[in-house]
């Protein structure tokens, strides 16, 4: 196994060189390996295909686990064929040892939000759908979610507008409302301890657009929670991502460092363009931030990893549907090849495809050119592949991440616009 490094901003692979396919998700270690466990999108808009579960042993290297929580063919489920599922948070109880899981259930259009409860006795078992989520004896009908647990095994789940409840002993329902209305207006929202400090971290509401996200602190989980800032520079849109989970990543050395997980959406390519984004985070007291984005880092030591390799000379700039470049390309030892370009709000998507120097098909999909802060950098890193000869192409499409708010703004790209740079072959020695 190569090097571990995590990637940022482009899709990631698993162990059959499918596209890592969770999101709104929750990353916990249990058993030795880190577990990803997160909604699987289709790629025709955003269809629900169930929750997905991914285990790692170091964050770099994904084995897909299976469909812990499919679609369920009952018209009253809360997982029907008219509802989809969103923000799968899983935490296992100390007493029952049951993992249980929670999610947003809701319709296509966000109209009637339920959270629902399954359990499994294996983290990456066939979960049990068992109810909706209920206080004071009915279903709670809020949007997105977040959890956490405390060192005694005490749990909370945080809602949109920021209220917080203590959930029972079992996880499968709520006993108590803590705080109510912390972030009017809030999205996505992230609950945290690190170090003796609470946090809530938040996103606006922009559809599928990223924004600059932001977060409460308080001394306790009761409050009372003060606004802070944004925690990443103002203007990134938090590095083009939506906050999604904060979990505890232990360094080879011994120390824990928080790190940041947030979806970037890429609609309306969700399963093979969107990709994940994660950061540690600089804490200092209530000053949370994560002041630079890296492109790659080692989960090991929490460093940045300069991507070298060789570069081939490859340029396309253009919106006209299937104008593409073609080129070899060589791996020597374990390796993988970078498309590099620029990602603004003009992109549109290119195909990617991958064949080996007999013709052998090995990847086809689309990824994205889009992006609403511009960015210049890899846009695209391929599955690790073993020494031999390849081919790349990279071919225009017609298509573009167009979508619309609520109120009927279109909002995402103006053009269709790909434009390449250049491309990388990153062997596992020019890992730095």
């Amino acid at each position: 196994m190569t090097t571990p490094i995590i990637f940022n901003g482009v899709p990631w692979f698993d162990n059959e060189r499918h596209t890592v396919n969770a999101h709104g998700a929750s990353l916990i270690e249990d058993g030795g390996r880190y577990w990803l466990i997160g909604e699987r999108k289709t790629d025709d808009g955003n269809g629900f295909d169930g929750f997905a579960c991914y285990s790692s042993p170091d964050l770099a290297h994904w084995t897909f686990e299976r469909i812990i929580l499919p679609p369920q063919n009952e018209e009253t489920s809360l997982l029907g064929p008219r509802r989809i599922g969103s923000h799968a948070k899983v935490l296992k109880n100390p007493k029952t040892g049951k993992y249980v899981l929670l999610a947003r259930t809701d319709t296509p259009k966000h109209t009637d939000p339920i959270t629902c409860v399954a359990v499994s006795d294996t983290i990456n078992g066939e979960y049990q759908l068992l109810c909706a989520l209920e206080y004071e004896e009915a279903p709670l009908r809020k949007g997105d979610l977040g959890v956490f647990q405390e060192a005694d095994g005490t749990a909370y789940a945080m809602f949109c507008e920021g209220d917080i409840y203590r959930l029972s002993p079992d996880y499968t329902s709520l006993e108590a409302l803590v705080v109510k209305g912390i972030a009017p207006g809030s999205s996505s929202p992230v609950l945290t301890k690190i170090n003796d400090t609470y946090f809530a971290l938040f996103s606006h509401k922009t559809s599928w657009d990223s924004n600059d996200n932001y977060y409460y602190a308080a001394p306790s989980i009761e409050g009372p929670w003060q606004a802070q800032d944004t925690f990443a520079p103002e203007g990134t849109r938090t590095w083009n991502s939506q906050c999604s989970f904060v979990f505890p990543l232990t360094l080879t050395d011994g120390t824990t460092v928080p790190v940041y997980m947030g979806d970037r959406w890429s609609y309306p390519h969700q399963a093979s363009a969107a990709s994940l984004v994660l950061m540690p985070l600089a804490v200092r007291g209530t000053d949370l931030s994560i002041p630079e984005y890296w492109p790659a880092w080692d989960p090991r030591t929490a460093t940045q990893v300069l991507l070298t390799g060789h570069l081939l000379p490859a340029k396309l700039n253009s919106n006209h549907t299937s104008e593409e470049i073609r080129l070899p390309f060589d791996i020597d030892g374990q390796g993988r090849v970078s498309i590099l370009g620029s990602a603004s709000c003009h992109g549109g998507y290119a195909n990617v495809e991958i064949s080996a120097s007999n013709g052998r098909p090995i990847l086809s999909q689309p990824f994205t050119f889009y992006a609403p802060t511009r960015y210049n950098g890899a846009l695209f890193i391929g599955p690790e592949l073993p020494t031999g000869d390849y081919q790349l192409r990279v071919r225009v499409l017609d298509e573009s991440s167009v979508f619309y708010a609520k109120d009927g703004t279109k909002l995402g790209s103006e053009d269709t616009k790909v434009v390449v740079s250049g491309v990388r072959t990153l062997n596992s020695a020019d890992y730095r």
